[in-house]
């Protein structure tokens, strides 16, 4: 039976009892929608989601036990029917982005509308992607920025050599070069990681695992 001839039915992923209840009352007051259940944290969605087999799962991302993210990818890699719509108050690139990716369907925020949400779900429901304005905004700009360059092998030699707490000279030293020379790899080190000076330099690196403790 398709979706215009049926009830939607949802799945409602939350910790918080209050916003389940909420939500509930929303969707239930409404004829195209249906709650087929709700869960307190990301494992429960899963498994629920697998037995109930909903059409959509309102997701929230930040629960214990399991989180929203890992929950989508769990989801996603047992190939689930249900749609899964983000349903969250965070719109942080580090909540965005590996939400999207791990294969939700939909973001959207908790301040947004009533309609809004029918609406949004009703898409995801489709199939559709339904992104909050302050999502789709962040995707797109994430789409328009270039990769970063990839560091080369002599600029990781410096930067490891700065990590390590050596000066120009010392680094100058060790790799047989000028301190002229250093100084214009760290320009471009600089500019390939989006920074400004040496310990930004080091605290990218390290977080995009470009250097690790105790070795490169």
């Amino acid at each position: 039976m398709s979706l215009e001839n049926r009830r939607i039915r949802l799945l409602i992923a939350d910790d918080h009892p209050v916003v389940r209840d909420g939500l509930r009352g929303i969707f239930s007051a409404e004829a195209d929608f249906e709650v087929a259940g709700e869960a307190a944290n990301g494992d429960e969605a899963v498994t629920l989601a697998e037995a109930l087999d909903p059409d959509v799962v309102l997701m929230d991302l930040r629960m214990p036990t399991v989180d929203g993210v890992t929950a989508i990818r769990r989801m996603a890699e047992k190939k689930l029917r249900a749609r899964v719509l983000v349903l969250t108050t965070y719109d942080t690139d580090s909540d965005v982005l590996p939400a999207i990716e791990a294969g939700a369907t939909g973001y959207l925020l908790k301040d947004a509308a009533r309609e809004e949400l029918f609406r949004a779900v009703r898409a995801a429901a489709r199939g559709e992607a339904a992104l909050a304005p302050s999502v789709a905004s962040k995707l797109m700009h994430q789409m328009r920025v270039p990769a970063p360059a990839p560091l080369s092998q002599r600029e990781l030699e410096v930067l490891t050599l700065i990590a390590r707490g050596g000066t120009n000279r010392d680094v100058a030293k060790q790799l047989f070069v000028s301190e002229a020379t250093v100084k214009t790899h760290l320009i471009h080190i600089y500019g390939k990681l989006g920074v400004s000076d040496r310990a930004a330099a080091v605290a990218t690196a390290f977080d995009r695992g470009l250097l690790t403790p105790g070795g490169r």
